[in-house]
């Protein structure tokens, strides 16, 4: 389960390693639509890996990479012809220009407070064309997957081993100590991390608020539905058209 957190240990030359894009389904769920858009923005796009991946299959539109952790990006730029941006959405001011933006690696779950949220929701909302739309995905917490972050489940890497120690979920936030440690260096490297964890009407009351309409949604990347076991909350939204109304069908 390691997070975007690698960009702030200097790890991130192998996010990719610890996160093959064949492993998991976001990649593979969130693909066609990339494929279907004629521009797309990646938001919090690493190492850009998924970008890549939508040129390899053919798509010769604007793409667009947006993440804020710098060495992230120095991945990314391993490969041109895709526009590799430096922030994030609080400091985005796209207009109009995108018919799909997506959100990946439950990077939407870094989003701490209401506020961030909201910015968030309104930036997208403005960087959509009108019937653009926007997916992203986070945990659903009655998965409890924080219960599973434990010194127990270690992820490796070549000759890095990784594990994480997360305390309680209190308020919606879950707070997690992730530990490195590979032979050839001197000692470990740690990181220290929060994310929040939104129920299905609290996340659909921000999508609303935001004026974007709720398209589909799914407890998994199978397209099941959202229910008491699933795992995720995987979410495609849209931005209206010009007078259409900003509720959910």
């Amino acid at each position: 389960m390691p997070d975007r957190h690698f960009a702030d240990t200097g790890l991130a030359s192998l996010y990719d390693a610890f996160n093959p894009r064949e492993s998991g389904g976001d990649y593979r769920f969130y693909l066609p639509m990339i494929l279907a858009a004629e521009s797309v923005l990646d938001v919090g796009c690493g190492t850009g890996s998924l970008l890549h991946w939508a040129r390899e299959a053919g798509h010769d539109g604007r793409l667009v990479g947006l993440d804020p952790a710098e060495g992230m990006l120095v991945q990314a730029r391993r490969r041109t012809g895709i526009e590799w941006v430096h922030g994030d959405l609080s400091t985005a001011s796209w207009d109009a220009e995108f018919d799909f933006a997506v959100m990946t690696g439950h990077a939407f779950q870094v989003l701490l407070t209401d506020d961030e949220v909201r910015t968030a929701f309104s930036a997208v909302r403005r960087a959509l064309k009108p019937g653009g739309r926007f997916g992203f995905e986070t945990r659903n917490p009655a998965g409890r997957a924080w219960e599973r972050w434990t010194p127990s489940n270690v992820w490796e890497a070549g000759e890095v081993r990784s594990w994480n120690d997360a305390g309680p979920f209190e308020n919606g936030l879950v707070s997690f100590r992730t530990t490195y440690e590979s032979p050839n260096w001197e000692e470990p490297q740690y990181s220290e991390s929060t994310l929040r964890f939104l129920d299905v009407p609290t996340l659909n009351e921000f999508v609303g608020e935001a004026g974007l309409v709720v398209d589909e949604q799914y407890g998994y990347w199978d397209r099941s539905p959202v229910s008491d076991v699933s795992p995720e909350i995987v979410t495609i939204v849209r931005r209206p058209l010009s007078g259409s109304p900003a509720t959910s069908p």
